[in-house]
């Protein structure tokens, strides 16, 4: 299946998934904070992970993002890093910052790439301590090539204190079963603050998450990380998961984290996947619809404004 053919049938499967009738009425105008935009030019950003048949294998860019989220209310975007090649991390850098300085997209501020295990890493973070735009930096550590207990070993951990120094966030992306890996990094740096990014990789469809269940709740008791409600849908049935079917694990890391420590995300273009853009946003409405208000709030916006420190 081409890209284009892989696109069209997500989105048609997609828009007929049950469970959305009650959303698909939800007028409510609460702003949003989307905290996880990946967006790319491929004619200006080489992406070595992105294989010319992936589904994704095209530009993905502000336009694109701007039809997705309309009518949503999403007011800000966090940038999220796209795992560039490494001769472009500072050019990615620079554009992105860009891009928020001139105030013409949603897109405020932004978490770029950066391997804090490589030489040189300190003096590529450094430039970024009390910048307006750069809040904070990621590497992806759930690659094929990564092994287990790559982010423990001593050069990363210094740099990763290193940010916690220069008033930088790392956001962890890790798979589920090394979540403990994350607990060990996250004690050994307590003046960094971390964000766990999608609920930490769980699998929509296990039918066991008891070892993600414990980690998790293990993680949640270190106070400098937070957890990004985003990327389960990757895991997700396309065309059949519902909103009940993702609640579990939605209300375990809400319930984990409490109210303060947990930020919207929308995982956009990777969470087309298996559902659109609106359709995880209304999964979450109806999944929090209980709880409330001022909780819903901190969620989809007031946490990402307090933690990111965004202006405006």
């Amino acid at each position: 299946m081409d890209r284009r053919t892989f696109l069209k049938s997500a989105a048609v499967g997609a828009a007929a998934l049950p469970g959305f009738a009650s959303a698909a009425n939800d007028a409510d105008d609460m702003p949003v904070i989307d905290t996880h935009v990946h967006l790319w030019d491929l004619k200006q950003f080489k992406l070595p992970w992105l294989k010319p048949d992936a589904p994704f294998a095209r530009d993905f860019l502000i336009e694109d993002y701007l039809r997705a989220t309309e009518g949503c209310h999403v007011v800000k975007g966090v940038y999220m890093e796209v795992d560039v090649d490494a001769t472009q991390k500072q050019a990615e850098a620079d554009w992105i910052r860009t891009v928020c300085k001139e105030g013409k997209t949603p897109i405020v501020a932004a978490v770029i790439g950066g391997n804090p295990a490589a030489e040189g890493f300190g003096d590529y973070a450094k430039q970024f301590k009390g910048d307006a735009y750069v809040k904070g930096i990621r590497q992806v550590l759930h690659g094929p090539t990564t092994p287990k207990g790559y982010c423990l070993e001593r050069p990363f951990v210094q740099s990763i204190r290193l940010l916690g120094e220069l008033g930088l966030s790392f956001d962890l992306c890790m798979r589920h079963p090394e979540l403990s890996d994350a607990v060990k990094l996250t004690k050994e740096c307590p003046d960094t603050r971390f964000i766990l990014d999608h609920c930490g990789n769980p699998d929509v469809q296990a039918k066991d998450r008891s070892a993600w269940q414990r980690d998790l709740e293990t993680l949640a008791k270190n106070r400098n990380v937070i957890c990004k409600i985003s990327g389960i849908l990757s895991s997700a049935k396309k065309g059949e998961w519902t909103p009940e079917q993702l609640a579990s694990i939605v209300n375990h890391c809400l319930d984990s984290f409490g109210p303060e420590r947990v930020i919207f995300a929308a995982d956009w273009p990777v969470c087309t996947s298996a559902g659109t853009f609106k359709q995880w946003l209304n999964a979450l409405k109806i999944i929090t619809k209980e709880r409330k208000a001022e909780e819903r709030k901190t969620f989809f916006h007031d946490n990402a404004v307090k933690f990111y420190q965004l202006q405006g």
